[in-house]
């Protein structure tokens, strides 16, 4: 199966500019630089959810500890939502950066909110100043994979609800009936006319 949005979502036009690196909004304090504190927490947060095995969750960190290490320069960019009540609580993150060897395309690695914090808009916050702070460094898609399985059919709605489209399914790619699926975004239509990479023969 594949479809595509009809209409070009820019999201510069929703999100004219990020001011600074820390906002108020939707009840919780977003911020966009990572904290060591934030291992142990978004290992956490991500195991309440029930949705992935200690091995993915490993990997979540090892972005999150890359950054820490590498700032930028990882190629690994976040944002985080805090319980106003308390600076510490981690109640949502996203983990997105620029595809390597590509002009203009992202990936959106990782988005997930507290089991106990869902259903006020936080993860689409989230996916917003993702997609907006990837249009400011020239980001022309962002593409995101999920699971085909049914557990994952929310995570599916989520990402069509934000204005995803479904690129490409991989049948069986992650296990016996358990497809992978490429949904994309647009951002922005600059760079269209560049050339994207050959062969290289």
């Amino acid at each position: 199966m594949r479809f595509f949005v009809s209409s070009v979502l820019s999201v510069s036009s929703v999100i004219k500019k990020i001011e600074n690196n820390t906002m108020h909004s939707m009840d919780f304090l977003y911020r966009d630089t990572p904290r060591h504190s934030d291992r142990a927490a978004v290992a956490a947060l991500l195991e309440r959810t029930g949705f992935f095995r200690p091995d993915e969750v490993a990997v979540a960190v090892e972005l999150l500890d890359e950054h820490l290490a590498k700032g930028t320069a990882s190629g690994y960019y976040f944002w985080f939502a805090d319980a106003p009540d308390a600076a510490d609580s981690l109640v949502g993150y996203v983990c997105y950066g620029p595809t390597p060897c590509t002009v203009g395309s992202f990936d959106l690695y990782w988005i997930a909110v507290d089991t106990s914090r869902q259903g006020r808009g936080t993860g689409r916050a989230l996916a917003r100043k993702a997609e907006a702070s990837a249009a400011a460094m020239g980001g022309r898609r962002m593409y995101v994979e999920t699971s085909g399985r049914e557990l994952y059919a929310p995570t599916q709605r989520f990402y069509r609800s934000a204005g995803y489209a479904e690129a490409a399914r991989l049948a069986d790619f992650y296990d016996d009936g358990d497809d992978k699926i490429i949904f994309q975004k647009i951002l922005s239509q600059r760079n269209q006319g560049q050339k994207g990479s050959g062969s290289g023969i």
